[in-house]
């Protein structure tokens, strides 16, 4: 059961994808890790450091770990509890509300990286259509210069005071 193996995080940080970086959380535990993502450029979250864990079931990469935010996040896809609501982290096979494509959800292809790569582009780009956390999504479709930049600047200041507690 060594899917999430050490051979993998090496080639992560020999290659640091720009804008994250990611490690265990315990050395003896490989199911569970801790990323650091960097608030994309131009960007309402740009300059934040948001922390978030990924948690690998026992059968990756057939099932997607799942993704939680530990540091305040405010997005129309990230619900109020940090967890990450995108495709590619749902379930693979048919989507029962017709919503998604098999091919936009979770394929045994994917890895850590194409997997902060997504949440990256889900910070510069949110999804309003499908919104895991409802009043966020509200805000930016109607006031996304006003009530949803000021509660996104508020998460990004304090990710910056809590970055390396």
């Amino acid at each position: 059961g060594y899917v999430v193996s050490s051979a993998v995080f090496r080639k992560l940080n020999k290659n640091p994808v720009e804008g994250f970086s990611a490690g265990l959380i315990e050395d003896n535990d490989l199911y569970r890790w801790e990323v650091l993502i960097i608030g994309p450029p131009d960007t309402l979250y740009e300059g934040g450091v948001f922390k978030a864990h990924l948690t690998f079931p026992k059968d990756y990469p057939l099932r997607p770990p799942k993704m939680k935010f530990i540091t305040d996040i405010w997005h129309p896809n990230v619900d109020k509890n940090g967890d990450v609501c995108i495709s590619i982290l749902h379930e693979p096979g048919e989507d029962k509300y017709g919503y998604e494509k098999p091919e936009e959800r979770w394929l045994p292809i994917h890895t850590v990286e194409t997997i902060m790569i997504s949440v990256i582009s889900m910070l510069a780009d949110p999804n309003g259509d499908s919104p895991a956390n409802v009043d966020a999504a509200k805000e930016w479709r109607e006031d996304r210069h006003g009530a949803f930049k000021r509660k996104v600047a508020r998460c990004v200041r304090k990710s910056q005071e809590t970055a390396f507690e």
